[in-house]
């Protein structure tokens, strides 16, 4: 999917996109060893997930996407990140209405 799909990058964190057959969407969250420690890379993954729980209702079905933490999101508060991921969204034109707030 790294390769086949469309990546969207932002320095907190990066999308990647790819269409799937099954109609509903399915997210993954991942961290690689740049991000820190375990500890760090788990934090990270955490934040990320709890932002995209509140915009799964507002991201069109059909997509595998997948949100790579970059190391520079510790910096990041939870509404810039909230923000960032919004604006990651519909930059890869997946959002249902392609304004989400």
């Amino acid at each position: 999917m790294r390769r086949l799909g469309k990546s969207y990058a932002h320095p907190f964190v990066v999308l990647i996109k790819y269409p799937n057959e099954e109609g509903i969407s399915r997210f993954g969250v991942a961290a690689g060893r740049s991000v820190g420690n375990a500890a760090k890379r788990n934090r990270a993954k955490r934040r990320i997930r709890a932002v995209i729980r509140q915009c799964i209702p507002l991201i069109q079905d059909g997509w595998d996407l997948i949100f790579l933490a970059r190391q520079s999101i510790h910096y990041a508060s939870h509404d810039e990140l909230q923000e960032v991921l919004d604006g990651l969204i519909n930059r890869a034109g997946i959002a249902k209405n392609q304004h989400v707030i």
